[in-house]
């Protein structure tokens, strides 16, 4: 019986770059369906800051992501501006609809071959690498997409990038980053783990203080 999970992805995010380079080691029994969502719109939602927004972690989140690249046999080469505006790229996968080939042409062209697609001139080169006609930067129904896209990502509980989601006996199980993936492979061998001790108990914490 197949098992379908849900890549969500921004352009924006190196980490979902070596993600995808792992997705090789899933099961045959799983198919991975990638949706484009607005990380900054998910971000904004649950009230978090990006690791690049924040001065102390960004160098750190950017060497990070190199290592794990490297462990995964990934060269990154960061484009020359980091956060960029992903919004009119991601609106262009949203629009077509892109498959796993697709979304890998895309990252390869951000963090293989270090180029924001964030200009006219960049926008049109990514077009062109990714095969998807630029005109869906301003389509009407693509916008429509990745904000459906980004809504329902929310209400499945995603609140970063890049997420794996699969349908769950209650809700939805999310795995977050490239450290969840092998955690990820544990539940796909067995989705009782979370079931169990040491697991079990977890959703029973509670808050015991608040920042205001």
């Amino acid at each position: 019986m197949k098992r379908t999970f849900e890549f969500h992805y921004d352009l924006i995010s190196p980490f979902a770059h070596v993600a995808l380079a792992r997705l090789d080691e899933l099961p045959d029994d799983v198919t991975v369906k990638p949706v484009p969502v607005l990380l900054g719109a998910i971000l904004h939602h649950w009230g978090q800051r990006g690791p690049a927004e924040i001065s102390a972690k960004r160098l750190h989140t950017y060497r990070q992501s190199v290592f794990l690249g490297r462990q995964h046999g990934v060269d990154i080469r960061f484009p020359p501006r980091h956060p960029f505006n992903p919004l009119k790229a991601l609106r262009m996968m949203a629009g077509a609809d892109a498959d796993l080939e697709t979304v890998r042409r895309a990252f390869d062209f951000v963090f293989s071959q270090g180029r924001a697609p964030d200009t006219d001139e960049e926008l049109a080169g990514f077009a062109e690498a990714v095969g998807i006609a630029v005109e869906l930067a301003g389509d009407d129904a693509a916008k429509a997409a990745l904000r459906a896209n980004t809504d329902r990502a929310i209400e499945c509980g995603v609140f970063g990038v890049p997420s794996l989601v699969c349908a769950a006996k209650t809700g939805h199980e999310v795995f977050w980053g490239v450290d969840a993936f092998d955690m990820l492979l544990a539940w796909l061998d067995d989705e009782t783990l979370f079931d169990r001790e040491p697991f079990r108990h977890l959703d029973d914490v509670t808050i015991g203080i608040e920042r205001k």
